[in-house]
């Protein structure tokens, strides 16, 4: 009986697929206007697609972005997801065009080396990018929907970590486990958490309209601005921090631009690299694959990345950027200025504003030092003794500090899930907007984390060639588990939203691999024969897919120098000899005739 019903199944699907290649045949006799009617009729993917990059990541990064540069960086997720869009577009070419495996087209068209680091880096990417979604999650529940838990002797923040994290790795090892089970409930399941990232979006699009065209807050020319794309802003602040800079003495507006820029950077990374991640470029030709898509869908494929993943990141990634950017960009954390509470007393400032300042401190130490020639060991005993002074007597030495200097340090806070749910106050009130943000929150980390851990179920199954079943398929999707430890190692008072932005940035240094591996195995004529373009068509797409992969090679050497200097840039320049020096063999054993 289970055995007539997979049977059924299967062949209700390629009914469908043949259904649907007849309809685009039609459309295509028609014209354009039916061809594109017919486009939108069978859109699909991409819409899953853009489920998938709406995630937990893509929310942090749009929310830091409004936070440090106001709307100044309105464009970024746009190019980002334009480039993305031309990558993913290139893929599914290939793929439909020949109907090989992506992974083993690599391996043997164009060289192991990136196809096996393609891979490779997914399955990194996957374990690294769970961190923060466990993060989130958890930062959630405990700071959003159950405020009454933060500091309560009865679950202390250890066991209030694992509580939550444990009850979100239950969920999402529930639902990928009897995934393929063609269950109801899971299907039940995946509607609710759609209706969770919904909730967060919507609301963040009803923030924006409220403002724009009730309270009239809202200004047009600036955000209009902000879509025009300015790359200063990786060596310089943003405009809008001109007069709290030129309020500084001068001696230390190197340290406070220093920080500006160098935050700037990283949550400009973690935009760019959460809109069009590694990991989706595997994702999506697999899952074109097993929906039996083959060349006829070829059109299709582009018009729904173009539309069904665009439009929707590009309205809710831009609505979040905005709302945060209303609500906290410049706007000082409170605690050093002198604020008070309901009862009049004295704010105490939260520990990452104090950090801020703290660094401040550390860097008049080390200026004072240099300037008298004092060595670097009695610089660094110094600065131990400031940082091991007690709390009392290092705020009082931090209050003593200019306002100026203490204004920028509460300005540039990495605000937690509490404060940014705040963005959400002027369209569902203060308290109310606590369990909106919380609720969407969550939806989008479980529902990445359920992608992330199919998605490394389905790279394992692939680098070993087996089928996606059985117990290789199910130790593959357990291993991003590992990242309920996230909540865990990003501690010391930091904001554990903020743990999306260095992931982000790991995830950005792995996507060049992927992009220009695609680039040239768009341009294999051994792998696409005919299909392979040729003339103008030729010259457009590699136009556009080096400009794509030129701009995330620029992302990836700059997150890679800035972060590990030499050594990361070592381990590119290996990876790269590694590659060429396959290549050559290869060439070598196999002459072309």
């Amino acid at each position: 009986m289970k055995n007539n019903s997979t049977e059924s199944g299967s062949f209700a699907e390629a009914t469908a697929v043949e259904r649907d290649r007849r309809l685009l045949r039609e459309a295509r006799g028609k014209g354009l206007p039916a061809t594109l009617r017919t486009f939108v009729k069978l859109s699909g993917p991409g819409w899953l697609q853009s489920a998938i990059t709406l995630g937990g990541g893509s929310l942090a990064g749009s929310l830091y972005l409004g936070v440090l540069g106001g709307t100044s960086f309105l464009w970024l997720q746009p190019m980002a997801m334009i480039m993305g869009v031309i990558m993913l577009s290139a893929i599914s070419y290939v793929t439909l065009s020949t109907g090989q495996r992506p992974f083993r087209a690599i391996n043997q068209h164009v060289n192991p080396v990136l196809g096996w680091g393609w891979a490779i880096a997914t399955l990194m990417a996957n374990l690294v990018w769970a961190l923060p979604q466990f993060s989130l999650g958890t930062a959630a529940v405990r700071q959003n929907l159950l405020p009454g838990m933060v500091g309560s002797q009865a679950l202390p923040e250890g066991a209030g970590k694992l509580l939550v994290g444990g009850a979100i790795l239950i969920i999402c090892v529930a639902v990928v486990w009897f995934y393929d089970k063609g269950s109801k409930g899971i299907k039940i399941f995946e509607t609710i958490l759609k209706i969770m990232v919904a909730v967060i979006v919507i609301s963040f699009f009803g923030v924006v309209v409220k403002m724009s065209l009730v309270e009239g807050i809202l200004d047009g020319g600036r955000i209009l601005a902000g879509l025009i794309p300015d790359f200063s802003l990786l060596s310089s602040p943003a405009t809008t921090f001109d007069s709290y800079v030129a309020a500084l003495d001068l001696e230390f507006r190197e340290f406070w631009t220093g920080m500006i820029v160098s935050q700037q950077r990283d949550v400009m990374i973690t935009a760019a690299a959460t809109a069009v991640g590694i990991n989706m470029t595997f994702l999506l030709p697999y899952s074109m694959l097993k929906r039996g898509w083959d060349r006829n869908f070829r059109g299709l494929a582009i018009f729904d990345l173009s539309t069904g993943m665009f439009i929707p990141f590009i309205l809710a990634t831009g609505c979040v950027v905005i709302a945060a950017a209303t609500q906290f960009h410049t706007r000082p954390a409170p605690g050093l200025l002198g604020e008070t509470d309901a009862n009049g007393k004295p704010i105490a400032p939260a520990k990452s504003v104090l950090d801020n300042a703290a660094a401040r401190i550390k860097f008049e130490i080390e200026k004072e030092m240099l300037s008298e020639g004092i060595s670097a060991e009695r610089t660094a005993a110094r600065i131990k003794e400031f940082e091991t002074l007690k709390e009392e007597e290092k705020l009082k030495r931090i209050m003593g500090l200019p306002e100026a200097d203490r204004r920028m340090a509460a300005m540039l806070v990495q605000r937690d899930a509490f404060s940014l749910a705040h963005s959400l106050a002027p369209l569902t009130g203060e308290k109310f907007s606590q369990y909106v943000f919380g609720i969407g929150v969550v939806g989008m980390a479980i529902s990445t984390i359920i992608i992330l851990m199919l998605i490394n179920g389905f790279v394992v199954c692939e680098m070993l060639g087996l089928e996606t079943k059985g117990w290789p398929y199910r130790l593959g999707f357990l291993a991003p588990c590992l990242g309920i430890i996230g909540p865990f190692i990003w501690t010391g008072g930091k904001a554990q939203f903020w743990l999306a932005v260095p992931t982000s940035v790991f995830g950005m240094t792995l996507l060049p691999i992927a992009y220009f591996t695609f680039y040239l195995l768009m341009n294999q004529k051994s792998l696409l024969g005919n299909d392979m373009p040729w003339g103008g068509r030729r010259w457009s797409w590699n136009a556009l897919m080096a400009l794509a992969a030129g701009l995330a090679a620029f992302g990836s050497i700059w997150s890679v120098w800035s972060k590990a200097s030499w050594y990361g840039m070592g381990a590119v320049a290996v990876f790269i000899l590694l590659a060429l020096a396959v290549q050559f063999a290869r060439r070598k054993t196999n002459p072309t005739p």
